[in-house]
């Protein structure tokens, strides 16, 4: 079952629905903007691009040791991460989502599937989880990307909330971040991220057509030389059929 913390007051959560186009299933929160989708077809592969490259992280990782690490996605969205992780990298997966309606369409529209040893929903505000002693310092690869239903800008954007992200990770845990929203600043947020983690430790794509950033942290700062680099997102292609080998175009430390 999925875990759930003790009952708030009642907040308002927007409805979730879905819309079909060809071959993809589209999430949404009551309005036209995309919050995830699916390839019907192959339902744990990562069809958006934006998505694909909140994997930089396995740019860091010695491969042969994935499976033995612990991804943390905050906000569910279509669940493609934690679907991702869980079922193609083997690794043990948490997932932290406020809105039992996400949860559940998930669930049923989604293919995300039941709890087992290695795979954990908590329905609750990840604010507030993130900061219990339980989680901290057990994640390799942290996920953030937590939009409400008009997408505007990231729920959760300020130094204490980052700060509290680095001190879930292990010693040489990543974060990765997605900056997308009319109102959002990327260059403000982007200072709040330095401030907690050190500006040596930032790196960040260029945008996706589509306006998404993607921004890597690391846990404690490391600049692998290019061709190491080369090497691993040839191993991630390999392994995962990830385009690693194109994310290096577009990704580089912000210092």
């Amino acid at each position: 079952m999925t875990k759930k913390e003790p009952a708030k007051a009642a907040l308002d959560l927007p409805e979730v629905n879905f819309s079909d186009y060809g071959d993809v299933r589209f999430l949404h929160l009551g309005t036209e903007w995309v919050q995830g989708s699916m390839l019907r077809d192959a339902p744990y592969d990562i069809e958006l691009e934006y998505v694909q490259r909140m994997m930089a992280g396995l740019l860091f990782m010695d491969a042969e040791s994935v499976a033995k690490k612990h991804a943390m996605q905050l906000g569910l969205g279509s669940a493609a991460l934690t679907k991702f992780c869980w079922k193609k990298l083997r690794m043990k997966t948490t997932a932290i989502e406020i809105n039992p309606q996400v949860i559940a369409a998930c669930h049923l529209w989604f293919k995300l599937p039941r709890e087992d040893v290695r795979l954990t929903v908590i329905e609750a505000d990840a604010a507030d989880e993130i900061q219990k002693p339980a989680h901290q310092g057990t994640v390799d690869l942290l996920h953030v990307d937590l939009y409400d239903d008009q997408a505007a800008a990231p729920v959760l954007d300020d130094e204490d909330f980052y700060a509290h992200c680095r001190d879930l990770l292990t010693d040489d845990g990543v974060m990765t971040v997605n900056l997308f929203g009319r109102d959002s600043s990327y260059e403000q947020s982007l200072v709040k991220m330095a401030e907690a983690f050190g500006p040596e430790c930032i790196w960040a794509f260029r945008p996706t057509r589509e306006g998404n950033t993607v921004v890597l942290a690391q846990r404690d700062p490391s600049r692998p030389e290019r061709a190491a680099l080369l090497e691993q997102a040839g191993v991630i292609e390999s392994r995962w059929d990830l385009p690693a080998k194109k994310w290096l175009r577009l990704f580089k430390p912000v210092l």
